[in-house]
């Protein structure tokens, strides 16, 4: 399989023109930045905050770099560690050289990130394409996780041509005038399209390839293996999948879960009240130790 890498010169240059222009405004100066080489590439961690405890891990969502988790950073850190990942094979600062071609390989890769950081166990923190690798590392390497906090991961279920459909419509409609977008975000189900800082940032990702595997579905037993205490947070309109068929796999399935359905978002929970949900997951962590 191909590794992913932007289309050209120009298109990486787009990119980091608007992404260096939002880090320097959203992101807290605080943050320190390192590269740590792998296997698989070289990957750009963002570490904040202090503290002995296990710290957060942040896992991006599909095409998205760790500059996603803005809103949620500061909040976190105020309680323990915050390492924020920039994904091999993702629009970001990290470099690909080699493919990722299965859940233990991505699990691997992070073993590898979080081993070279010093990190023995940590509480994964993501969204989407990343919930899938965390609960993928959960399964293959179950004494590193301390808890896991997960915003509509992926996994359960095949990608449907809803949610791909989904997708497009996003992505086209980001190319479309201020009001238009704005009009459109309701209907879509897509707090983003309202987000005039992350736009810019959002068109330069098409100039990325992005050539990742889909997320295989997990099995019954798959989700079983997995004993980290565990809170995943559904939106009740997922493109994704039914959240209230999911919502009920995790309940039957993983003893360890707390699943809570957010009624009004869509696969765009992460995005949706920041604030409040930053403060649920710190709540989560602290009860778990």
């Amino acid at each position: 399989m191909p590794i992913g890498e932007f289309r050209n010169d120009q298109a990486r240059t787009r990119f980091f023109d608007v992404y260096d222009d939002l880090v320097t405004r959203l992101w807290p100066s605080t943050s320190v930045s390192s590269d740590v080489d792998t296997s698989f590439g070289t990957t750009r961690v963002h570490r904040l905050g202090s503290g002995e405890q296990a710290p957060f891990v942040l896992l991006p969502g599909s095409g998205g770099p760790s500059l996603m988790w803005h809103a949620y950073v500061a909040r976190l850190a105020a309680s323990r560690p915050v390492i924020a990942i920039d994904p091999v094979g993702e629009p970001g600062p990290s470099v690909q050289t080699r493919a990722i071609d299965s859940g233990d390989e991505w699990s691997a890769w992070l073993d590898e990130v979080l081993t070279a950081l010093g990190v023995g166990r940590a509480h994964l923190v993501a969204t989407s394409y990343g919930g899938w690798v965390a609960l993928r590392h959960a399964m293959r390497s179950p004494q590193t996780v301390a808890g896991l906090a997960l915003l509509d991961p992926g996994g359960f279920g095949k990608v449907s041509p809803k949610f791909i459909a989904w997708m497009i419509a996003c992505g086209l409609t980001s190319f479309t005038p201020r009001p238009v977008r704005h009009a459109l975000a309701g209907p879509l189900r897509n707090v983003t399209l309202r987000d005039d800082d992350a736009m810019p940032l959002v068109k330069a990702t098409f100039g990325f390839r992005r050539r990742h595997i889909l997320p295989t579905p997990f099995t019954d037993g798959d989700l079983e293996r997995i004993t980290a205490p565990t809170l995943v947070l559904l939106g009740g309109h997922s493109q994704l999948y039914d959240a209230r068929q999911v919502a009920a796999t995790i309940t039957a399935r993983m003893p360890h879960a707390v699943v809570e359905i957010i009624p009004e978002a869509g696969h765009d929970v992460v995005l949706r009240n920041p604030e409040g949900l930053a403060a649920r997951i710190v709540a989560f962590a602290e009860a778990e130790g």
